[in-house]
């Protein structure tokens, strides 16, 4: 599907490797947001988790993109975009963009590329976006650092299998895992995704478990809650 329809924007998705998916969606309904933050979104793709967060309320987004065609890709779905005013992109490596950057952030937000030492794609686009070869852990918490406000939050979606040495890796640098959220399929799966909240302030961690299916199609109460306002499938039951 080249187009993926939501109920208050589209997503163009022709040239980004990631597509549009429903971890990548619920992941992006799930961002700490109050309302009014400057918005980070490391490695956007198509835009779709900085299009969620506009329509969420954030005052605005900067979404940088390493790969030129899924730059130019989000940008038109940007512009295509009700809040094309509050959402801008850069295309360039965010190593690049942290080391140039005057602005920080209330909020950074990043599903970055996590399947270090699994096969590689032939698809060059997919590569960049399934692989860390182009943003390790270590480089793009160096970005986070420098770029987040005291208070800022720092929302990351990674594999159950990375969870761990990343939140150490993060609370050397002084980010502490505030919220850990597993994500599952269904009550029968074991957890495959995690979204994790990081903050400068320590404090005792909140752990909880988020199933997306209670059945066949039927998403449970919970992720309903997230993504009522997002898909076309609910659009009727909202109006």
């Amino acid at each position: 599907m080249s187009v993926f329809h939501f109920q208050q924007f589209s997503v163009q998705q022709k040239q980004s490797g990631m597509k549009v998916c429903t971890d990548a969606t619920l992941f992006g309904a799930m961002a700490p947001v109050a309302g009014g933050e400057r918005v980070l979104d490391i490695g956007t793709g198509t835009g779709l988790l900085s299009l969620i967060l506009a329509q969420m309320g954030v005052a605005s987004v900067t979404a940088v993109e390493l790969d030129p065609p899924a730059a130019a890709e989000a940008a038109f779905n940007f512009r295509s975009s009700p809040w094309s005013d509050r959402l801008h992109i850069v295309q360039a490596d965010i190593k690049d963009y942290a080391e140039a950057a005057v602005d920080v952030f209330d909020l950074v937000i990043c599903n970055p590329p996590f399947f270090q030492d699994h096969s590689k794609s032939p698809d060059k686009a997919r590569r960049l976006a399934r692989h860390n070869d182009s943003l390790p852990p270590e480089d793009l918490l160096a970005a986070v650092d420098g770029l987040l406000t005291p208070k800022g939050l720092f929302h990351l979606l990674l594999p159950m299998h990375a969870v761990e040495d990343f939140a150490a890796l993060a609370q050397s640098r002084g980010l502490n895992l505030h919220c850990r959220t597993d994500i599952r399929g269904y009550t029968r799966n074991k957890p495959k995704v995690a979204a994790l909240v990081f903050t400068r302030e320590a404090g005792v961690l909140m752990r909880r478990t988020l199933t997306i299916y209670r059945e066949e199609r039927i998403y449970s109460r919970a992720s309903r809650y997230y993504l009522s306002d997002l898909l076309l499938r609910f659009a009727t039951v909202n109006e």
